[in-house]
């Protein structure tokens, strides 16, 4: 998708574009609730990123062989990306499924700019203000609000549900690729390092499938309602929220783009309630504002 620049400026489709691409973001969280019964979580994000390979090279490949010989330069980057990015980022969204909500999941997930200033902050030596720092307390509290449901006793014991620290993971995850991607210049093009990325998450799932449909009892069946979940996985959330994204990004800059974070919470409370019927509680509400809130002082410089 390409938008022309010379009329961006005076435009209001990318800020159409900022409206509707935490739809499709927040979708792999819905996806995540959605297909535990149908589809293994590894299995999922395994064939997740190799079909968004698969349909993204043939519109890619040329730019890919052209910048072939930066490829064993960049390789070792290319596959902490796809590990971070695709598959951490898959299989822990995807196993916290099985025992968490979406409310939840949507909460706890939107915490990853708050990691991502404090990852910038240890591994780039970026200065952190007092607000920064405010605003990670708030998000760190809020999330606490969120896993123990807003009971002491939940923090105290450590019981907390185990979906709910595979996603606080996953936050993380992203945290990790997010920044890493920030601040490393590739030789690549968006789509044509995208699609390498997506290889090599693959490629790093490949062990964890082999062991998935090997070792456990839970295997994935070709059967109508797995493989349409799966090709849901590679196109919402996959294809079309990355490439909304940099659309985004590119033309009203990483400042605005940010507010995507806001409304992903907002479409994954109305994935959560809509079609899993779930229940908002205060733990939600109390622990929501604190986390939006923590995102919004840690975006402020």
């Amino acid at each position: 998708m390409k938008l022309s620049s010379k009329k961006n400026n005076n435009s209001l489709v990318p800020f159409f574009l900022l409206l509707i691409q935490p739809i499709f973001m927040a979708s792999n969280i819905a996806i995540a609730r959605g297909a535990v019964s149908f589809v293994p979580p590894v299995s999922l994000g395994f064939w997740r990123w190799t079909i968004v390979f698969i349909l993204l090279l043939p519109f890619f490949y040329e730019p890919i062989l052209k910048n072939f010989k930066h490829l064993k330069l960049e390789f070792l980057k290319l596959f902490f990306l796809g590990f971070t990015g695709c598959c951490l980022c898959s299989i822990f969204p995807y196993v916290a499924g099985k025992t968490t909500t979406v409310l939840n999941m949507s909460l706890i997930y939107t915490s990853s700019s708050i990691f991502i200033v404090m990852l910038s902050t240890f591994f780039y030596k970026e200065k952190i203000n007092s607000l920064q720092s405010l605003g990670f307390l708030f998000a760190f509290t809020g999330v606490l609000v969120v896993i123990s449901n807003g009971k002491l006793s939940t923090l105290l014991n450590l019981e907390f549900v185990e979906g709910d620290i595979w996603i606080l993971g996953a936050a993380v995850s992203w945290a990790l690729y997010s920044v890493y991607v920030l601040h490393w210049k590739s030789k690549f093009n968006f789509f044509s390092k995208f699609t390498l990325i997506a290889f090599f998450g693959s490629l790093s799932l490949l062990p964890f499938y082999l062991y998935e449909v090997f070792y456990l009892e839970d295997k994935f069946s070709l059967d109508l309602i797995p493989i349409l979940w799966i090709l849901i996985a590679a196109i919402s959330p996959g294809i079309i929220a990355f490439a909304l994204y940099s659309q985004i990004q590119k033309y009203l800059g990483a400042s605005i783009t940010g507010f995507t974070l806001y409304l992903f919470v907002f479409y994954g409370a109305f994935y959560g309630i809509f079609f899993f019927d779930e229940k908002l509680y205060m733990s939600h509400y109390l622990g929501g504002a604190l986390v939006l809130l923590g995102v919004y002082f840690a975006k402020k410089t």
